[in-house]
């Protein structure tokens, strides 16, 4: 249609790019240059990889997580421009020393790119927010990587609550994107119910109840906007679709996109209907389990070369008028 720009948005986990200075916050199979085997020829093999199915995505913005540095961000930068893709504009949350953190790449200019801090304590992430200004339109995207499910239920909902604030003060008009590994799956209020441990909240999730996604289940097309809420490109996508990890044979959607209602409605800016989905290339799979990057299962774990990532990459497309 005229005077229309189709926006593509993926998020990644893209499992631990370490670099190869040694920080002392490494885990102990990515010390540089030990027994563990990485070293200069699986750090280029595990860039090499990632870069290619970064490059398929084609996305015009793409938020990742398990970055260590902004060396590893820079280098995966520079071997995507090697295999003929470049995203001039690079962020990475790096001021508090996490093992690893939130970045983002991008093809168009921010209008700014700063952190936020959930907490002063290294154990959540901080959450990476840009700006954009796209045919005169505002566009936000807040990236996050909430802790993991070695912690409960009420680790995720401080990083929630952070995130709702945060959005309280853009305003909840604003055209809004909420995304990365959440750590929690789109209908985590009802899942995690059978795993005890977690629930330490009465049954309230970050996720659904916090960001209030519990709220609208319907594909977009059929949703109508609603309050204050988030809505879950999820439930956009066919159920047996909507996977971007597999834990123990389960799959599960860790990886998400949340909206804002503006986007919901046929605005300036407004999401595509039909185009969520988890990237599902066949050598991204290895039997039936993803096909992640791959160490020895004994300790002490060695690199492999071979591999990409424990999750899938998800993509979504927006129109802007």
């Amino acid at each position: 249609m005229f005077g229309e720009t189709t926006l593509k948005i993926a998020t990644y986990n893209v499992e631990n790019l370490f670099d190869l200075r040694k920080s002392g916050r490494e885990y102990p199979e990515y010390v540089p240059n030990t027994n563990a085997n990485w070293n200069q020829k699986t750090y280029d093999v595990k860039l090499k990889n990632i870069a290619k199915v970064i490059k398929e995505l084609n996305a015009d913005v793409i938020a990742l997580q398990e970055i260590e540095s902004l060396q590893a961000l820079k280098d995966l930068r520079f071997s995507l421009k090697q295999a003929g893709v470049y995203y001039e504009y690079f962020k990475i949350a790096d001021s508090k020393n996490t093992t690893v953190n939130v970045a983002i790449l991008s093809k168009l200019p921010f209008v700014y790119a700063k952190e936020i801090a959930v907490t002063s304590s290294y154990q959540y992430r901080n959450v990476l927010e840009a700006k954009f200004k796209i045919n005169g339109k505002d566009l936000f995207i807040l990236v996050n990587h909430w802790k993991a499910k070695s912690g409960p239920e009420s680790m995720r909902i401080i990083s929630a609550k952070k995130v709702k604030s945060r959005v309280r003060e853009l305003g909840f008009d604003k055209n809004i994107i909420l995304l990365g590994d959440f750590n929690s799956d789109y209908e985590e209020n009802i899942k995690f119910l059978r795993k005890r441990k977690l629930n330490d909240t009465g049954g309230k999730t970050g996720i659904n109840d916090v960001l209030g996604t519990k709220f609208q289940k319907s594909r977009a097309s059929q949703t109508k906007p609603d309050k204050e809420n988030f809505y879950n490109l999820w439930y956009d996508e066919e159920e047996d679709q909507r996977y971007s990890y597999i834990f123990s044979g389960k799959k599960e959607a860790m990886d998400n996109m949340l909206i804002s209602q503006s986007l919901l409605n046929d605005n300036d800016v407004k999401y595509k209907h039909d185009s969520i989905q988890s990237y599902k290339a066949q050598y991204l799979f290895k039997g039936k389990q993803i096909y992640r990057w791959q160490t020895t299962r004994k300790k002490p774990y060695k690199h492999t070369a071979k591999g990409y990532s424990d999750h899938l990459p998800v993509t979504a497309e927006f129109i802007v008028k």
